[in-house]
């Protein structure tokens, strides 16, 4: 079983399902350095863990999924090369082999909207918000902000958001794909660990290496990635999942998949 390593950073897991929630929501679920480390060792946990096969990130109360750091302590880094070279989590998240949804209940500012692009399905509440408000202090966001948000809302949209600071509602979020679907806020946890389950009931070998085929045709080439698609099915097709995938599909019953 995973333990939360911080009082404002817990999981839970069930059925293959770890559920992390940042819980600070009298600061809107900003972010600590002592946070950012907990999260980082959670992620990391969840994504090892031979249990879990996906991860739903939400923010705890109804204001907010995660304001980003709290700006209160970016002043205790001693030097700007320390803030460069701090732990961040949203590379914890990134790194992650294991399918992660992020559940977005209120604002995701800052780093919280870093969070979000970082995770590979997006679903919000119809009162979610989102913003790059770092240009209002005069700094920009520097965990992937601008490329996730060009690769996701294209690059006019991506310049709106990142040179004005302002924030975009939950509708204007949907209709630009920054989100895959709109929930209303009772059901958002509960449809996101819905979609997880969907997930989970895949053999987790290929949905791993959806993952990362997906995440490599950003960064490929065409050509390139429909040969690197080709080398990844090749691997998935030789796991006993798939054996057991493809005599399920003869027999005509669900399948039982454990990662081999």
């Amino acid at each position: 079983m995973i333990e939360s390593a911080s009082e404002h950073v817990r999981i839970e897991v069930d059925g293959h399902v770890a559920v992390i929630t940042i819980d600070r929501p009298a600061k809107l679920n900003s972010v600590t350095p002592e946070m950012s480390k907990a999260l980082e060792r959670l992620v990391e946990h969840a994504d090892a863990a031979a249990e879990v096969r996906a991860i739903v990130l939400t923010g705890a109360g109804e204001r907010a999924f995660c304001a980003g750091s709290d700006i209160r302590t970016l002043d205790d880094y001693a030097t700007p090369w320390e803030f460069r070279n701090r732990t961040d989590y949203c590379d914890a998240i990134r790194a992650a082999r294991k399918p992660v949804i992020a559940a977005i209940n209120g604002y995701a500012f800052g780093g919280g909207l870093e969070t979000a692009l970082i995770c590979d399905i997006r679903l919000a509440s119809t009162t979610a918000s989102f913003a790059a408000p770092e240009i209002k202090l005069g700094w920009i966001g520097g965990g992937g902000m601008s490329t996730f948000l060009a690769h996701s809302i294209g690059p006019s949209n991506a310049a709106v958001m990142l040179m004005t600071g302002d924030p975009i509602d939950a509708e204007t979020a949907l209709r630009w794909g920054l989100v895959s679907e709109l929930v209303e806020p009772s059901r958002l946890l509960e449809r996101a660990v819905e979609l997880a389950r969907v997930i989970v009931s895949r053999p987790p070998i290929a949905a791993e290496t959806a993952k990362a085929n997906l995440r490599a045709a950003f960064n490929m080439t065409q050509d390139e990635a429909m040969r690197y698609e080709r080398d990844l099915q090749t691997v998935t097709f030789a796991t006993e999942d798939a054996a057991e995938g493809r005599a399920a599909f003869a027999e005509k019953r669900a399948g039982e998949f454990h990662r081999r």
